[in-house]
């Protein structure tokens, strides 16, 4: 299995929130690797505050957090729709999950993927009560944190064979989406893939939680910042062209409308 990636796509202003914190991805164990991207680690000790702001992923977390100020508490994170910001204060710790695209529904086979997106809820809107965020947030060894997330995932996985083939497909499908920059109209990547744009966008709001046409052009603007966050200098209208716009304008529309700022403003 491929260790966790690497690379800062939703992260904005990586360096800056590197040089604050301490951030680890770690692999979770195997049973649960086909539908856990990655377990992610932020341990911090601030004299000042800092914001940070996050491009979401068109997948759910789980997010065990505690503060300075407060005991620590889990949640369930669906979908982000808008950047998310999270004020770093003092001293502080976050254990996350974060699942494939398509992967959380196994975990809740009941309940359709947007029932999360937008939202933030308690841990045991989901899963009921539980000591899990104390027995995550608690050990000071890493290895511990990572077993304890372990340990109370792999009880979580209980959806039958239906739901599971279903979520494989997504997920399937979405990493496509991800990978495969050819992919640039929803109609006729459905065709492509044998089903109709309607049965394409069921699957994808029962299982992932967004409609396709969201996942690609979530994307194609994680890929846009990526690139302007490593390149000295970059050609808008050819990278527009490379990520399957029809010019430069609706590029730079969509960057704006995810980070709040044009694409020019965001490298400065």
């Amino acid at each position: 299995m491929a260790a966790p990636r690497r690379d800062t796509r939703g992260i904005v202003d990586a360096p800056g929130l590197f040089t604050r914190v301490r951030f680890r991805r770690r692999a979770p164990a195997e049973p649960l690797r086909p539908y856990v991207e990655h377990y992610w680690l932020i341990d911090w000790d601030l004299s000042e505050p800092y914001a940070t702001h996050v491009v979401p992923h068109p997948c759910v977390n789980l997010v065990f957090q505690r503060y300075a100020d407060r005991p620590g508490f889990g949640e369930v994170a669906g979908v982000g729709l808008e950047l998310f910001a999270q004020k770093l204060t003092g001293r502080g710790r976050v254990c996350g999950v974060q699942f494939r695209p398509g992967g959380f529904r196994p975990f809740t086979p009941e309940r359709p993927a947007t029932d999360w997106t937008g939202r933030r809820l308690p841990l045991a809107a989901a899963f009921g009560p539980s000591d899990t965020a104390a027995a995550v947030l608690e050990p000071a060894d890493e290895d511990a944190r990572v077993a304890a997330l372990d340990a109370s995932l792999a009880p979580l996985l209980r959806a039958g064979p239906r739901v599971l083939a279903q979520a494989e497909l997504a997920m399937g499908l979405a990493d496509r989406i991800r990978t495969d920059r050819t992919i640039r109209r929803v109609a006729d990547f459905a065709r492509a893939e044998g089903l109709s744009v309607r049965a394409l966008q069921r699957l994808f709001a029962g299982y992932v939680g967004v409609s396709p046409k969201w996942v690609l052009l979530r994307y194609r603007v994680h890929e846009a910042l990526e690139r302007a966050a490593s390149e000295a200098a970059v050609d808008w209208a050819a990278l527009a062209a490379e990520l399957g716009y029809s010019d430069q304008a609706h590029l730079v529309r969509d960057v704006t409308a995810t980070v709040g700022v044009p694409p020019t403003a965001y490298v400065r």
